[in-house]
């Protein structure tokens, strides 16, 4: 009777013992399996990252092509200083309009002053916009 239950209790070790290692091996696959999932996506951000490193240098001398290309149609410093009334730069110059037309003294209204006809007021500071 002793050597059933022995018989019996060894049975039921050796089942234990096998689901164990089932189990281990199971696990053992999963992770391999990440691994290999794990690998591939490397993989496959390291070939992103080439192709955009092509495309921006491809980029790259696309627009060094363009601007060689229209280098003699760029204006010149002195160009960009006039404004489209031939005077030179300065605050007001860069505002497209030359210093004396910002001043109401010197601007014509259209307006009769002798009859107490008030000029209007144009404001010559930086927050003229507002």
């Amino acid at each position: 009777m002793q050597a059933i239950k022995e018989k019996l209790n060894d049975m039921s070790h050796m089942r234990k013992a096998k689901a164990e290692a089932k189990e281990e091996e199971k696990e053992e696959k999963e992770m391999a399996k990440t691994r290999v999932q794990v690998a591939k996506e490397i993989r496959m951000a390291k070939e992103a990252e080439a192709a955009m490193d092509l495309h921006v240098s491809k980029a790259a001398e696309k627009v060094a092509q363009q601007e060689a290309k229209c280098a003699h149609n760029l204006p010149t410093a002195e160009a960009i200083m006039d404004d489209h009334h031939g005077h030179h730069g300065g605050a007001a110059g860069s505002m497209g309009h030359s210093a004396s037309m910002t001043n109401d003294r010197h601007h014509d209204t259209g307006g009769d002053h002798a009859r107490g006809a008030s000029a209007p007021v144009y404001s010559t500071g930086a927050n003229s916009l507002i």
